[in-house]
C-alpha cells in the first residue's frame, strides 16, 4: 500500500510539474489538465502522454524548416512584394493582411479572379473537367478522400490524366483517408502513374506514439491544376451525403475556383506538404503566376503544428478587429480561445453587426456542448447566432463589410488552432465577398435564430453540462 501511494504521488507530481513548466499553455488549458489529473490520475496521465503535448517531433520540425528555407530561397517572387499590403489593401484592413503575411511570408498578390461553386455537383463537375483539360500537372491534397461518387470521379480523372502524360501528385491524410489509402482505387491510381503520398502516415505507429501525437492531422483541401487554377474551401473529396456520418448529412460546404497569382501560393503550400512527406525538392514543382487582367488582391496562408502557435486565432482576431460595419462567420466547430471570444464581443459592443452561423445538429457532441456554453456571453454582447437546420453546415467562411472575405479549411476551434494543418485564402474584392455573403444569407434563411430568452430557458443540468465540457475543452 505504501509503495502504491508513493507511486501515485510521484506520478501526479511529475505530470503536474510538466504542466507547470509548459510556457505555451494558456491558464484555462493548464487548469483543465489539473482537473483531469485530480479526478482520474491514472487515466489522466495516459491521456496527457498521448494528447497533452502539441509536438509533431524534432525530425518533422527540422524538415519543415528546411522546406520553407528552400521555398523562400527559390520561390520568393511568387510570395509577393513586401510593399503589397500598403499598395493593394485599403488602410483599415491592412493590419489583418499584414498579420497574415507574418504566418508564412505570403504577401497579397493582385490580378486574381474567383468563381463561387453553386453546389457539390457543380464543384465535382468543374473539378473533373479541369483535371481532364490539364496539360502539365495536377496536384491534390485532401484530409478526407472517400471512394464514393465524388472521390472515385476525382481519382478516375487523375488516372486519365496520368495515362496521357500529365504529372499527377495526390496526397491524403493518413487518418481521414485511411479507407481509400488501403483500397483498390488507391492501388489503381498508383498503377496508372499517379504519384502518391500519405500525410502524417500511421506506417510507424510506435514512433508516432513516442515522439508525437496520433491526432495531429493534415486537414487541408488543396487542388492545383497546371499552376493556373486552384480550388479552396471546405469541401473534402467526398459526396455531401458523407457516408461515414450520413445521419448528419447532407454536409453543406463551400468552394471557390481561383485563377491568378494566388494559385502559385497555394501551390507552394501543397509543395511544402509534398516535400515533407516524400523528401523531394522544390525543383520538381512547376510554378507560374499569371495575373488575370485587373483582378483583386489575395494571399494564401497555411497554419499547423509546425507553424507559430496561436497564428489562427490571432489572424481571426485581427480580421474581427478590422470590421467596421458587418462581420458574418459560418463554422461547424466553434470552441474559441479567450482572445477570439473577446474580439467577437468587442466588435459587437462597438457597433459592428456580428452574425455567427453554426449547425443545429453537430457530428461532435463535445463541440456542440462546448459551443453552447458561449451563447449567453455572445448574445449579451449583441452578437446574432443562427443554427443551421439543413444538414451539417461545414462551410468555413468569413466576410467583412462587403469587401473582405476568407475561405478555407480552418474551423474556430482548438483543434484547428493547435493541431491541424489548415489552408485558407484571404482576399479583398466586393464581387467575390458579396457572392460569399449571399451564400451566408442562404444559410441564415435555413436556420433558427438563437435568442437570449431561449438560452436562459435551458434546464440547469444542461447549462452545467455545457460549461463542464467547455472547462475541459482544452484537453479534448
Amino acid at each position: 500500500m505504501t509503495i502504491l501511494l508513493i507511486f501515485h504521488v510521484l506520478l501526479v507530481a511529475m505530470f503536474t510539474i510538466r504542466i507547470l513548466l509548459r510556457d505555451d499553455f494558456s491558464p484555462p488549458a493548464r487548469l483543465a489538465w489539473f482537473i483531469i489529473l485530480m479526478l482520474v490520475p491514472y487515466a489522466g496521465t495516459v491521456i496527457y502522454f498521448l494528447f497533452g503535448e502539441v509536438d509533431i517531433g524534432k525530425r518533422i520540425n527540422r524538415r519543415h524548416r528546411e522546406v520553407f528555407d528552400e521555398i523562400r530561397a527559390s520561390a520568393k517572387k511568387f510570395m509577393g512584394n513586401q510593399s503589397a499590403v500598403a499598395e493593394l489593401i485599403e488602410p483599415i484592413y491592412q493590419p489583418a493582411f499584414q498579420y497574415a503575411v507574418s504566418i508564412n511570408g505570403f504577401n497579397p498578390v493582385g490580378g486574381n479572379d474567383a468563381e463561387l461553386m453553386e453546389n457539390a455537383d457543380m464543384t465535382r463537375a468543374r473539378l473533373v473537367a479541369d483535371i481532364d483539360a490539364a496539360t502539365d500537372h495536377v496536384h491534390v491534397l485532401y484530409y478526407i478522400w472517400l471512394a464514393d461518387n465524388t472521390g472515385t470521379d476525382v481519382a478516375q480523372a487523375l488516372i486519365r490524366a496520368a495515362r496521357r502524360g500529365v504529372t499527377c501528385r495526390a496526397m491524403a491524410d493518413g487518418l481521414g483517408s485511411r479507407a481509400l489509402i488501403n483500397s483498390a482505387l488507391w492501388k489503381q491510381m498508383k498503377e496508372a502513374g499517379v504519384q502518391l503520398a500519405v500525410a502524417l502516415s500511421f506506417k510507424n505507429i510506435i514512433r508516432t506514439f513516442l515522439t508525437s501525437r496520433i491526432d495531429l492531422r493534415n486537414h487541408r483541401k488543396i487542388t492545383v491544376i497546371d499552376g493556373r487554377i486552384t480550388y479552396c474551401g471546405s469541401r473534402n473529396s467526398a459526396d455531401p451525403e458523407f457516408l461515414p456520418k450520413e445521419k448528419y448529412g447532407p454536409w453543406v460546404d463551400i468552394m471557390l475556383r481561383f485563377t491568378g497569382p494566388v494559385v502559385a501560393q497555394n501551390q507552394l503550400l501543397f509543395a511544402s506538404n509534398w516535400m515533407q512527406a516524400t523528401g523531394e525538392g522544390l525543383e520538381r514543382i512547376k510554378l507560374v503566376a499569371e495575373p488575370v487582367g485587373s483582378g483583386f488582391p489575395a494571399q494564401a496562408m497555411g497554419v499547423g503544428p509546425t507553424e507559430r502557435k496561436g497564428a489562427t486565432p490571432q489572424l481571426f482576431t485581427a480580421l474581427i478587429g478590422c470590421a467596421q460595419h458587418t462581420l458574418t462567420i459560418s463554422t461547424p466547430y466553434f470552441v474559441p480561445d479567450t482572445t477570439l471570444m473577446d474580439a467577437l464581443c468587442a466588435a459587437a459592443h462597438r457597433g459592428v453587426s456580428v452574425t455567427l452561423i453554426y449547425p443545429l445538429v453537430n457530428d461532435s457532441w463535445i463541440v456542440a456542448a462546448a459551443s453552447r456554453s458561449y451563447y449567453r456571453k455572445l448574445l449579451d454582447a449583441g452578437c446574432i447566432i443562427h443554427e443551421f437546420k439543413g444538414g451539417l453546415l461545414h462551410a468555413k467562411t468569413l466576410t467583412i463589410d462587403g469587401k473582405i472575405c476568407l475561405v478555407g479549411s480552418s474551423n474556430l476551434d482548438l483543434r484547428s488552432f493547435d493541431l491541424n494543418y489548415e489552408n485558407n485564402i484571404l482576399l479583398q474584392d466586393e464581387g467575390t465577398t458579396q457572392a460569399v455573403h449571399e451564400r451566408q444569407q442562404d444559410y441564415i434563411a435555413r436556420s433558427d435564430q438563437a435568442s437570449r430568452e431561449s438560452v436562459l430557458a435551458w434546464p440547469w443540468y444542461l447549462r452545467i453540462w455545457h460549461n463542464v465540457v467547455a472547462t475541459i475543452g482544452p484537453v479534448l
